[in-house]
């Protein structure tokens, strides 16, 4: 893990430009000191009854498609013990904690559990990210690769982990920072809502843009749809929160 100095590794994410260029430099660090797969997940809209609308989570992760497929797709990972304990907890956790807390897990865990089995995923370390919102919710889980076992990777966070924590969690800041791609927004359709968020009326954002009031009703319908919101209040909320309102 010592091809970039920790230094090195901060100055890079902190010039990324992109989610891919963050996310890139955090994988390989993550690879470098011998976890094979990681799984990154974000959500600003958590509440006790889920984890809000898909689209709204930044999922950044290298494992293949066939485990993707079950993981993801199929819905396990809302049922999955390291998610639950991300969402109580902050910090780093080994998996052996599964085991240790076996005997309080729900049947859809135990499915989950067991899917993990079978797929080879089943030693590693989740790191859940602080946050002073309550509804804010991120991890990174890290796998080592199928085969392998939890003292190999309690080994790794021995040597490693006070590093990996630190970038993860300045690549995690540094996400924050940046628009979901999920729900990016056109240059016009960011323009009307910034204007609206400044308090604006429709006529006065049609009248500084130059357009009539009908196209500006347009982008503001359109961007509500790409937001996944029915009212334009909400969408210059959520938009806020995507990071793409007043970012050029």
């Amino acid at each position: 893990m010592d091809r970039f100095s920790l230094e090195q590794s901060i100055h890079r994410i902190l010039a990324a430009t992109t989610v891919e260029e963050v996310w890139e430099h955090v994988l390989d660090r993550i690879n470098a000191a011998g976890f094979k797969n990681a799984l990154y997940g974000f959500t600003r809209f958590h509440t006790p009854s889920g984890f809000g609308n898909e689209n709204d989570h930044l999922i950044l992760t290298n494992f293949d498609a066939d485990y993707l497929n079950g993981y993801l797709d199929e819905g396990r990972w809302k049922h999955a013990p390291m998610v639950r304990w991300s969402v109580e907890n902050s910090g780093a956790c080994p998996w052996s904690w599964i085991e240790e807390n076996m005997d309080s897990m729900s049947q859809k865990e135990l499915d989950v559990i067991a899917f993990n089995q079978k797929m080879g995923v089943t030693a590693g370390f989740t790191l859940a990210f602080p946050h002073a919102i309550k509804r804010t919710k991120g991890a990174l889980g890290m796998a080592m690769a199928p085969g392998s076992t939890q003292e190999q990777a309690n080994e790794i966070w021995e040597k490693y982990g006070a590093r990996i924590e630190l970038i993860a969690g300045v690549a995690h800041l540094k996400l924050l920072s940046m628009p979901l791609p999920k729900r990016l927004l056109t240059n016009r359709q960011r323009e009307v809502l910034e204007w609206i968020g400044d308090g604006k009326t429709v006529a006065d954002t049609a009248e500084i843009l130059g357009l009539n009031k009908a196209t500006v009703e347009k982008h503001l319908r359109l961007a509500r749809e790409a937001l996944g919101v029915e009212t334009t209040a909400q969408a210059v909320l959520k938009a806020s929160f995507h990071n793409q309102m007043f970012t050029f």
